[in-house]
């Protein structure tokens, strides 16, 4: 059975969701439809980048990914349909695949434009549930628009370095309001060689010196950082909310700084150290 995910800045209950649902539906009644998030905040495509780009791999080859977030194009923007590895996926041009993928994508399609004489708003509900059913009957994007070669690039935001320091950046808050960073765990080990380290958080306020394994490790209530699922430096208090109760946002900073006394990284086991404020 094909399958459809739905990733938008509608709210769940909106008419637009049962709307575009149903003529999906209507012209491919086989289709499978798997809602990743109805909880974007609006326009908000680095935030609808990060859930797609660490959720679609997950899905079976062949699925088609419809980005409803920040849909209408503005002027100068296509809707596309674009082939990577082995998923396809149908948005708006305006830097939300510079996001999500990591190289050239297979195939690009630009899309429409819609009949003229007709609506010219939700063109969700027309081009994109046009273009997921081409897919499904044709198996693939030949036939559907014209052939592009570029799309818009955005540049993801990435840590930094500076000597013997890494710079980074909250850059998505989860349902638990734990802080992700873009510090990759990759790039801990390869700067910091095992060397001890302190990690600061809103301008030197909190500070560790050790990163987790697991939540649990630290007393509920207590301030933590681990590696998640994603290789990803994250903030969190166990059984807390880390954002709120620290006021993180999207774009807050937080700095390692190594030390080249003391080789090793003694702060990796046993209990961790309190709050510092």
């Amino acid at each position: 059975m094909p399958i459809v995910t739905l990733t938008t800045d509608w709210i769940q209950d909106d008419y637009y969701t049962g709307t575009i649902k149903g003529k999906l539906l209507s012209s491919c009644p086989d289709l499978n439809i798997i809602d990743i998030s109805h909880k974007i905040p609006v326009f908000n495509t680095a935030k609808a980048a990060f859930v797609i780009k660490n959720s679609f791999y997950h899905f079976p080859k062949g699925t088609i990914h419809l980005i409803c977030v920040n849909t209408e194009p503005s002027t100068g923007e296509s809707l596309l349909a674009v082939e990577y590895n082995g998923h396809f996926f149908i948005g708006n041009d305006n830097g939300v695949f510079g996001l999500i993928f990591r190289e050239q994508p297979s195939r690009i399609k630009e899309m429409g434009p819609l009949p003229e004489g007709g609506p010219q708003s939700f063109r969700s509900l027309d081009i994109m549930v046009e273009g997921a059913c081409h897919i499904v009957k044709e198996g693939g994007l030949s036939g559907l628009g014209k052939e592009r070669d570029s799309y818009e690039r955005t540049v993801p935001r990435r840590a930094t370095i500076e000597q013997d320091v890494i710079n980074g950046s909250v850059i998505y808050i989860d349902s638990f309001q734990n802080a992700i960073t873009n510090i990759t765990k990759e790039l801990y080990e390869r700067i910091g060689k095992g060397r001890q380290f302190e990690i600061a958080l809103q301008s030197n306020h909190y500070r560790l010196n050790r990163i987790n394994n697991t939540y649990g490790e630290t007393s509920v209530g207590e301030l933590l950082v681990l590696f998640n699922s994603l290789d990803l430096l994250e903030v969190a208090i166990n059984k807390g909310n880390a954002a709120e109760l620290l006021n993180l946002s999207n774009s807050s900073t937080i700095r390692i700084r190594f030390f080249d006394k003391k080789k090793g990284n003694k702060g990796s086991k046993g209990k961790p150290d309190r709050l510092h404020n």
